[in-house]
């Protein structure tokens, strides 16, 4: 059974309001009992109830962080920053998947509020997400958006330049003479999946080739095999591309496998670029033309925001983080990779 706070306090010869007073640092306690009730704290394992706390504090000491998918790359590395954020500060972070379901986002949601939460990181879903993040405002619950925003929703926010990264990566296979270019990409709820594809239409525009819709589907940013499926569309088509820009680095492994399935190489038959770096994939074999995004940065300088929030220290203007990606030429696009430099 569980320790309580009045096995503590019999074990310790106090009361258990003694030993509460012993756990909220309260002056009112001598050194000798103080050593006591915290020998026995330690010999029984006791761990105070945070939640009854924070309920009479009005304080919980953790905030909540939701992602769309953890097991991509980027959001893993994202929750690594926020991670170490938090802990430096004392603050505990209750992670939440929503595998991209609104559903399942309100739900996590309203949890969060139970419990109580100081305050919320949230990547959303999409433009769906709007009512949910209502039910943060109504309750006075700070949040920072991380990566995607809301459109018409004010709040603080970390992103990348979507629409850039997107442009330099379509403007480099063009360089490379392609001119059929596909796109992998996800539903336009999604404000990082619309400014890629701006920006794959602004690459296009700029070097006089007509946009074919027939060239662009959407898939599931969760899912490969959903990518899979999307790009054996497009290379079924009576002229297929001969390049593929995939909308982040989970769509780019079903492009690899409809290659495959098709008998194609890469980049000798197709070319292909993607938005995120696969990091300990990058280091064992280089494969991938990427526009790499500091992930981790996100998770950091996104925490900053929501404890900068949480201590008043900000007044009440909408805050806004755009982050520079790396663009990162490797052998997947087809170009001759640079040349490592000479050590002097």
């Amino acid at each position: 059974m569980r320790v309580t706070i009045h096995d503590v306090a019999s074990h310790a010869g106090v009361s258990a309001m003694t030993v509460s007073r012993v756990i909220n640092d309260s002056p009112r306690v001598s050194v000798d009992t103080r050593k006591r009730v915290q020998a026995s704290i330690n010999k029984l394992g006791y761990v105070p109830n945070r939640l009854a706390r924070g309920l009479i504090q009005r304080k919980t000491g953790a905030f909540g962080v939701i992602v769309p998918d953890v097991a991509n790359p980027f959001f893993t590395l994202v929750v690594r920053g926020v991670e170490e954020v938090a802990w430096r500060a004392g603050y505990h972070v209750m992670l939440c998947d929503t595998q991209g379901d609104l559903e399942r986002e309100r739900g996590y949601l309203e949890d969060m509020l139970a419990f109580q939460v100081e305050g919320v990181l949230i990547a959303p879903v999409g433009d769906g997400s709007r009512p949910h993040l209502r039910l943060l405002t109504r309750n006075n619950v700070p949040f920072v958006l991380i990566d995607r925003s809301i459109d018409g929703f004010e709040g603080d926010l970390v992103q990348g330049d979507s629409v850039a990264g997107a442009r330099q990566l379509v403007a480099h296979l063009i360089e490379l003479g392609h001119r059929r270019i596909g796109m992998i990409t996800e539903t336009g709820d999604v404000s990082t999946a619309r400014d890629r594809l701006v920006g794959y239409r602004e690459a296009l525009g700029q070097a006089g080739i007509a946009f074919d819709a027939e060239l662009v589907v959407e898939s599931s940013a969760i899912d490969p095999t959903a990518a899979r499926s999307a790009t054996l569309k497009l290379l079924d088509l009576a002229e297929p591309p001969s390049a593929i820009f995939a909308v982040n680095n989970i769509a780019v492994v079903g492009v690899v496998e409809a290659a495959r399935d098709r008998e194609l190489e890469v980049p000798g038959d197709l070319a292909l670029v993607c938005f995120d770096d696969i990091e300990h994939v990058s280091r064992l074999y280089p494969f991938l033309t990427v526009m790499a995004q500091p992930a981790e940065t996100y998770g950091t300088i996104a925490t900053q925001l929501l404890l900068d929030r949480l201590s008043g220290r900000v007044g009440q203007r909408r805050r806004i983080v755009v982050l520079p990606a790396d663009f990162i030429v490797r052998r997947s696009s087809g170009a001759a990779e640079p040349a490592p430099a000479e050590a002097g």
